[in-house]
């Protein structure tokens, strides 16, 4: 497999009317092909898993390749200089949210969580909050790991970048689906941000108010699901 083939490969499946989708959604136009991402997930089992070979691929600078790329690599092949290389070059949320949860939730994803919630840069900023969404997923916390969770939500989210409130409510709700005690802490959570006088903190606490309040424990999930949901409904 050659990055000539891919890039043929890519071009022959590409949708102009996927690509102009996807351009809506804030990917450069000379940096998008306009395949579809789980086109892309099938395309990928089929490439070469060697981390120098994805890295070039990661250099053509296509939005489809990135993709590829992050889908392919081996998240503990990756060091610290890899995540930093892909983390500068990201300019979209979803291939921000896809290297979150495809790659560092599989590391060490705690240090980048503390390294990057307080920073300046859009998509560390983000992912710091999509890390958190993703690890309420993928790990057992305890009701003290919510808590300091919750406490990194409830100091960092004084920013007004839709992208970074969106992810900082996603976190929030997704700790509150763990367990029913859970969603009571996140309740007074987001009731507390709602008490501040910064307005992304009352967004994000309104935001995540919305699912929050309908959660509820389902006989046989693990996970607090919503009652407006259709499996939801049947608890009422």
């Amino acid at each position: 497999m050659t990055i000539d083939r891919i890039l043929q490969y890519l071009q022959d499946e590409a949708s102009d009317k996927y690509k102009q989708n996807i351009i809506k959604l804030g990917i450069p136009a000379r940096d998008a092909i306009g395949v579809p991402t789980s086109e892309l997930r099938k395309f990928a089992r089929k490439l070469p898993k060697e981390k120098g070979f994805l890295f070039k691929l990661w250099r053509t600078g296509y939005h489809e390749c990135k993709i590829l790329t992050v889908l392919s690599l081996k998240p503990q092949e990756c060091t610290k200089k890899d995540i930093t290389a892909l983390i500068d070059d990201v300019y979209s949320w979803d291939l921000c949210d896809l290297i979150c949860k495809t790659i560092l939730i599989r590391i060490n994803f705690d240090e980048y969580i503390l390294n990057w919630i307080d920073s300046e840069e859009l998509y560390k900023k983000r992912a710091a909050f999509t890390l958190i969404a993703s690890t309420s997923t993928h790990a057992k916390l305890s009701l003290d790991e919510i808590d300091d969770y919750l406490n990194l939500i409830k100091v960092y989210t004084d920013d007004e970048r839709l992208l970074v409130k969106k992810a900082a409510s996603w976190a929030l709700r997704e700790l509150g689906k763990i367990s029913l005690e859970s969603k009571e802490l996140c309740i007074q959570s987001a009731m507390e941000l709602q008490q501040e006088t910064s307005k992304s903190k009352q967004w994000i606490a309104t935001d995540a108010l919305k699912e929050l309040t309908t959660l509820v424990q389902l006989e046989g999930r693990a996970r607090l699901i919503s009652n407006k949901s259709k499996m939801g409904k049947q608890t009422l």
